[in-house]
């Protein structure tokens, strides 16, 4: 997909490279030189422009363009103005930022196709990772379901997962196991780095230091954490 990001701050930078990586197109916008001198190496595109000046957006590949996000976090004016602009020219998806509930309203007014609140969201996915003592990150489904990563009781290391019967006894889902490998930064320092095994089979055999994603209702598993 194709994705133009404005303003390469650090939520907007970091979304930039991050959505580089997974392999799609991105076009960084910033006003500031130096934010995207910065970032110019990491991702497809990077462009020094005022996303408020009309002339300038228009010159985008917007037509062509999947998803804008506006993800300006320090002026709400331009977050704002760039906003209207993009709504005008008639951009495939829009996604904002919103600062606070006064310039929420605005760029709701203005009829963006989604509003996200990533310091908000950030702030209620630690408050519950801190709530679930032994949890590593969880991600909230809804009120009552969460997705969340736990270190393999030490119960179940040389069980299968068969044998465990996770399901059964507590009604969580394994969705996949995953093994931290120590690999080398560009530093030469060992880092730890996420492996994803994938599809989970019965057969499996839970090893020590295995992180369990588990899927299910959150006192079911506030009762698989008390193990």
């Amino acid at each position: 997909m194709k994705y133009i990001i404005v303003g390469i701050g650090n939520f907007g930078g970091y979304l930039a490279k991050r959505l580089t990586n997974l392999g799609h197109e991105v076009i960084g916008i910033d006003s500031n030189a130096s934010r995207i001198e910065l970032i110019k190496d990491s991702i497809t595109h990077s462009i020094v422009m005022d996303a408020t000046d009309q002339a300038a957006v228009k010159n985008l590949p917007l037509k062509d363009t999947d998803v804008v996000i506006i993800a300006i976090g320090e002026h709400i004016g331009a977050s704002i103005m760039s906003t209207a602009i993009f709504k005008q020219l008639k951009a495939n998806r829009i996604i904002a930022r919103a600062i606070n509930e006064l310039h929420e309203t605005v760029i709701q007014a203005i009829g963006v196709d989604e509003i996200i609140h990533p310091e908000e969201e950030t702030a209620d996915r630690l408050a519950k990772r801190l709530e679930m003592k032994g949890v590593l990150d969880s991600l909230e489904i809804s009120d009552d379901y969460n997705i969340v990563e736990v270190k393999v009781p030490s119960r179940y290391i040389g069980l299968t997962v068969a044998e465990t019967d996770i399901r059964k006894e507590f009604y969580l889902n394994i969705l996949t196991i995953i093994k931290l490998q120590q690999k080398k930064n560009l530093l030469g320092i060992n880092t730890p780095h996420k492996e994803v095994l994938g599809v989970v089979t019965p057969e499996y055999k839970f090893e020590n230091e295995d992180i369990l994603l588990l899927f299910g209702k959150i006192k079911n598993i506030q009762q698989f954490l008390a193990l």
